[in-house]
């Protein structure tokens, strides 16, 4: 009979070290320091596996999840696990890569490693593709703010809305005595509208290759929520990738660091401010999509246009979303909490709409 044996792979961009785990026990032992080559690392594993089964992991991390993708393709079983909820012991100030592959060998063993969701090919290049344009709008900001604050330190103000065309124009017709700082607006200028021509155009090509997208229907699906449009929509369906893995709404809700972190002994119970784990990418786009519900319900005609060609149970789901999650900005708010608290609480129950939604049996594929 063949044995079970746990591989701990440490990988990085030019080496991957491996460490082996027996099923009976002992203590991981370091069989080799290969050159981070697929097909050295293939065939090293094929032959461990010739005589034994095999269950590898690895971290998550810059290397991608290529590894994974081939040695699932050569029949090898591998998980991708979390780095940040890898158990340390207290005190230990020694790290090499030998220690962290015996590490992931040893705890793979004793199942205390969580493993991380590995998406397709095609999801996993729209979410590269949504990140990009996230980094665009920061950069955006960014220039906008250097801009803004190169005005007013110079007594240039404007009192109407900012980053409108008229508002552009403004600037434009702004003369400065010296050349230097002429100069320097428009340098600052160019940089807002090379940024913002970036931002559009990944957000065109978001709106042009969701339409090849296996998750299309989802993301349609999604918009259907107040405050959820294209690009919103399309991050929930990159990041979270599948939801059908999810049993529960808490359990989604949990996942994506959106409930109270607690700190309880004895009879003593006291909650804190939510955990933050989980994917930030999601977790975001749900807290400012939970400002729309502090508006009252309304069926507005860019949501009936959103909504036409979904099920009746979809459309179901989003408005009680509505009515529900605008009763409780209203109640929250009159106990006293603070408008952060609430839409942050918003959020957490609008992952369970968006997660009843994606059940739906037309979705759930």
């Amino acid at each position: 009979m063949q044995k079970l044996r746990f591989v701990g792979l440490d990988v990085h961009k030019d080496s991957v070290t491996i460490a082996v785990a027996d099923q009976d026990g002992g203590v991981p032992q370091v069989v080799a320091t290969l050159p981070n080559e697929t097909q050295l690392l293939l065939k090293r594993l094929r032959k461990l596996a010739a005589s034994d089964q095999l269950r590898c992991c690895y971290e998550a991390g810059p290397t991608g999840f290529g590894l994974c993708r081939a040695l699932q393709a050569a029949g090898l079983w591998c998980i991708v696990v979390a780095p940040s909820l890898v158990p340390k012991q207290a005190g230990d100030r020694i790290k090499t890569d030998r220690r962290d592959a015996v590490r992931l060998a040893r705890f793979l063993r004793s199942g205390d490693l969580t493993e991380v969701h590995v998406p397709d090919q095609q999801t996993e290049a729209m979410r590269d593709l949504e990140r990009a344009r996230d980094d665009a709008k920061r950069a955006e900001r960014t220039a906008r703010h250097h801009l803004a604050k190169f005005l007013l330190r110079h007594g240039r103000k404007y009192s109407a809305k900012s980053w409108t065309a008229t508002h552009l124009e403004w600037v434009r017709r702004q003369q400065f005595e010296h050349e230097a700082l002429q100069r320097v607006l428009v340098d600052h200028l160019h940089a807002v509208e090379q940024a913002t021509a970036r931002v559009q155009r990944l957000t065109q090509d978001i709106a042009e290759l969701v339409e090849t997208w296996s998750r299309k229907p989802l993301v349609q699906a999604l918009q259907a929520l107040r405050g959820v449009r294209l690009v919103s929509a399309v991050t929930l369906a990159a990041e979270l990738g599948d939801l059908s893995r999810f049993s529960s709404a808490r359990q989604l809700m949990a996942y994506l660091g959106l409930i109270p972190s607690e700190h309880s002994s004895g009879e003593t119970k006291r909650r804190g401010r939510i955990t933050r784990t989980g994917n930030g990418h999601a977790r975001r786009i749900l807290v400012e999509s939970a400002w729309s519900y502090r508006f009252r319900p309304a069926m507005s005609y860019e949501i009936r246009r959103r909504n036409e060609g979904l099920s009746p149970q979809v459309q179901a789901i989003a408005w009680k979303a509505q009515q529900r999650l605008h009763d409780r900005y209203r109640r929250l708010l009159g106990r006293g909490k603070n408008k952060q608290q609430t839409v942050t609480a918003l959020a957490r129950e609008l992952a369970g709409f968006a997660w009843a939604i994606a059940r739906e049996p037309r979705l759930a594929a």
